[in-house]
């Protein structure tokens, strides 16, 4: 398994932005499966001049593994600790497609819940504010169109915080499970993927405080007519 150039979609001596394809791991899973860290290790190795050092490359924020998207990374311990003072602050902004199994009943708002991870089934559900162990997800949602056959809809998703399947969770408690997510959703199809995808990002260039922006459109095929719908309106 090798890298593909064309997933990268921005690179210079401080930063790494890719494009993370769904399926692919961030980090290591097992022995003998490869992940994005360990392919960008490899493709900044083969270009690396000094030979003696190995280089560095440090995950900035992570997708699950069925998730698609844009991820960034760091080159050095200077940039990596200036864009993980901009997740701190807020300041590095991720937007998400996702296509749900029932649209909302109300069009736009924001789902606030306390979440709890469970390590033994690698699951995370919807708790109390006072269950130990609980952390606060926020996440604001906006249904761009629908399918009144199917009563799916392609939604437009903001994180405010960054949980543990936090999206996949908070959208299923609110009746909106996502399309192919075997986890969450009860009416899951055998076969798709899970239709979610990290479609955008911004954040300022840690070396040169430059505004970036990065946008994608999704792989899964689950999106294709509802992204068709958009041109037509």
């Amino acid at each position: 398994m090798d890298l593909d150039l064309n997933d990268i979609l921005w690179e210079d001596e401080d930063i790494l932005v890719i494009r993370k394809h769904a399926g692919t791991p961030v980090q290591h899973v097992g022995i003998g499966k490869m992940d994005l860290e360990h392919l960008l290790l490899n493709y900044l190795a083969i270009g690396n001049t000094e030979k003696r050092r190995t280089p560095y490359l440090a995950v900035i924020h992570r997708l699950d593994q069925p998730v698609e998207g844009i991820l960034m990374f760091a080159k050095n311990r200077d940039s990596a600790k200036k864009l993980n003072d901009q997740m701190v602050k807020n300041q590095i902004k991720k937007d998400y497609l996702a296509v749900a199994e029932n649209a909302p009943k109300i069009l736009e708002g924001t789902l606030r819940d306390y979440l709890l991870k469970k390590k033994s089934s690698n699951k995370s559900e919807v708790v109390t504010k006072n269950t130990p162990g609980a952390k606060r997800a926020i996440l604001s949602y906006q249904m761009l169109t629908g399918d009144d056959q199917s009563g799916r809809a392609l939604l437009s998703i903001s994180l405010k915080t960054g949980r543990h399947h936090q999206i996949r969770v908070q959208m299923s408690h609110a009746d909106m499970p996502l399309c192919g997510d075997r986890k969450y959703n009860e009416d899951y199809i055998d076969g798709e993927q899970l239709a979610l995808c990290a479609y955008k990002l911004k954040f300022f260039h840690p070396v040169t405080n430059q505004e970036l922006k990065f946008q994608i459109n999704p792989e899964n095929v689950i999106f294709r007519p509802f992204l068709e719908e958009l041109k037509r309106q």
